[in-house]
């Protein structure tokens, strides 16, 4: 495991590649459950971080360490957040596409089928009104 200063300067590197600052996040603490005897019960090892203007939350009690709860509430914050980004890039680069293939005007021999099918169907439509 890494130090707790590698950690830092990573989690620093992280935040700044996003675009992000590191007071936009808020960090709470409280009282975990589950195993852990009762070192869980007595000490605020449980982590929630939030990132305020996105809304976007992680809760964190996995295990007995309050740190280890922390840096695990860091990554997987972080990994949402990059998450969310790469999925609203790939949603609109999809959009553009859409209205682009949309634009495009159609192809010269799809459009002389689509000619040909209609003159087909008229010539059904006459065949039946003259009966």
């Amino acid at each position: 495991m890494t130090s707790p200063q590698d950690f830092q300067a990573a989690k620093l590197a992280r935040i700044a590649a996003l675009g992000l600052r590191e007071e936009d996040f808020a960090e709470k603490f409280a009282r975990s459950g589950g195993p852990g005897g009762q070192h869980v019960n007595k000490v605020s090892t449980a982590v929630t971080l939030r990132h305020v203007p996105s809304g976007a939350s992680v809760t964190v009690q996995d295990s007995r360490s309050q740190a280890i709860n922390r840096r695990t509430a860091w990554l997987r914050l972080l990994g949402q957040i990059e998450k969310q980004r790469t999925e609203a890039k790939a949603t609109a680069r999809a959009e553009r596409e859409k209205v682009r293939r949309q634009k495009r005007p159609r192809p010269w021999g799809l459009k002389m089928r689509i000619l040909d099918s209609k003159k087909r169907r008229s010539e059904t439509k006459k065949q039946r009104r003259a009966i």
